[in-house]
């Protein structure tokens, strides 16, 4: 059975959409999965029978605290033992659920993967993606989108081979094309960091290096399934989409593909190169959005990334 940590409490307005998009997402879950909501339990049954949900379609772990957005992230994840973030973590770790999601607190999640399910030994520093949709259809990932803002250039190696791995087992490319993001096409553009991050990833052999993209194909899907690039350059990608995609709203575009570009069908962000699956969601997270992230944690829960990766870099 794979077992699906939510954060109940994570988000702008939990529990109530957090507990309506996990009900959206039960039909959709394969059978043999099973939803594990932490949170207030009183809260989160009130929620079950406005949405006319028989409470023991889900698995219920009681907490009594809440990790605040203002709150300090570290001190947060120590003082506040009890709380969804906290003891979601402590079940991960412990091997009681597969993974664990939350459109809660980016810090005391960040704080969770690193004290206690840890990055994958020999992993320089873990990333968080993002996918984004491309115009024929398909859809391209990025990585890292905010976590590093400063990579050395082994690190943007191991993010080529952590996104292909990723690929291969969530996105279902059996070869996917790994580009480098530059100003240039050219092997000779770039910076000393995109310099030698491009002599790294062309020697690397387990991977289908394809060379630098520029920012304005990365769209069009034609030329790479995995872009590899530092987290300044990966959150400013990511902030311009959602600003594009505002745009469109506010001048009443609306088309197959600017709808596509609406956060909620993302759901969350992995965090890749730790020991458990991990996602992170959006803090204005819809019931749509949630759904779509639980969707998401049991996608990668079952392609097996964090046992990939550690045979990769053992």
């Amino acid at each position: 059975m794979t077992r699906i940590g939510i954060d109940a409490m994570g988000g702008d307005y939990a529990p109530q959409v957090v507990v309506s998009g996990a009900v959206k997402a039960l039909p959709l879950i394969n059978p043999e999965s099973r939803i594990v909501l932490f949170g207030d339990k009183a809260q989160i049954e009130e929620v079950l029978l406005r949405e006319n949900c028989p409470a023991d379609r889900f698995e219920i772990v009681p907490t009594t605290e809440v990790i605040e957005m203002g709150d300090n992230p570290s001190q947060a994840f120590r003082q506040k033992a009890n709380s969804s973030i906290a003891v979601g973590f402590r079940y991960l770790s412990e091997g009681k659920i597969d993974g664990f999601a939350s459109a809660g607190s980016t810090g005391a999640m960040m704080v969770g993967c690193m004290c206690t399910v840890k990055q994958i030994e020999c992993i320089i520093r873990p990333a968080i993606s993002s996918v984004i949709p491309t115009i024929d259809g398909g859809e391209v990932m990025i990585l890292d989108v905010g976590l590093n803002v400063d990579c050395k250039p082994e690190v943007l190696q191991q993010y080529g081979v952590i996104g292909s791995i990723y690929a291969q087992g969530v996105m279902r490319k059996a070869h996917p094309r790994i580009a480098l993001l530059n100003i240039g096409e050219e092997k000779e553009k770039g910076n000393q960091q995109t310099k030698a991050a491009y002599e790294l990833l062309e020697n690397c052999s387990d991977i289908n290096f394809v060379g630098n993209i520029e920012a304005k194909h990365l769209f069009s899907g034609e030329i790479a399934d995995v872009v590899v690039c530092d987290g300044f350059a990966g959150n400013t990608i990511i902030k311009q989409v959602e600003g594009a995609y505002m745009m469109a709203l506010k001048e009443g575009l609306k088309n197959s593909y600017f709808n596509k570009l609406n956060y909620e069908t993302v759901g969350g962000t992995p965090v890749l190169g730790i020991n458990a699956p991990v996602l992170i969601g959006h803090g204005c997270s819809s019931a749509e959005a949630i759904k779509n992230m639980v969707l998401k944690t049991e996608r990668t829960i079952n392609a097996q990334l964090d046992s990939k990766l550690r045979e990769r870099f053992s």
